[in-house]
């Protein structure tokens, strides 16, 4: 029963099963969770749950690989809808929600350096890990942008 609901966490609540781009379509499920952290109080608020909710993806996405079986399969997307808040940790703008999932995706589809290396970390950790510094690149172009904007 607890496998089952890791798995059901782990493919994104269905989404991850998408057959067009699952791992977009999964990424979806993170855009109320990041508007909630963009609503949280202060900045230490939002870093700690982001951290948390990356955390959470760890051993999510270990449990659904074993059960699931393969190298971080693509049906697995708790890692990216856990790690797009982190892209408007600071930013109150809704369309940072928009700009942070489209540089997330951009980024964790591209795989530019140093993402592309850490493809050969197995289990949770390195599920997660590449998106986790997705998200961090687009944090960064985030206040960039919003930066310039504003």
């Amino acid at each position: 029963m607890m496998k089952n609901l890791i798995k059901w966490f782990a493919v994104g609540f269905g989404t991850g099963l998408s057959p067009v781009m699952p791992g977009t379509v999964g990424t979806l499920v993170g855009l109320p969770i990041a508007w909630g952290v963009m609503r949280l109080p202060s900045l230490w608020w939002q870093i700690g749950v982001c951290m948390a909710l990356t955390l959470l993806s760890i051993p999510i996405c270990e449990v659904a690989e074993r059960m699931i079986g393969g190298k971080d399969p693509g049906c697995i997307v708790a890692d990216e809808y856990l790690t797009l808040p982190i892209t408007v940790i600071g930013l109150g703008s809704p369309w940072a929600l928009l700009s942070g999932f489209v540089l997330h995706r951009i980024f964790d589809i591209t795989k530019p350096p140093p993402i592309k290396q850490l493809q050969h970390i197995h289990g949770g950790f390195g599920i997660t890990i590449d998106d986790f510094l997705a998200a961090l690149i687009a944090l960064g172009l985030n206040h960039l942008l919003f930066r310039f904007i504003a």
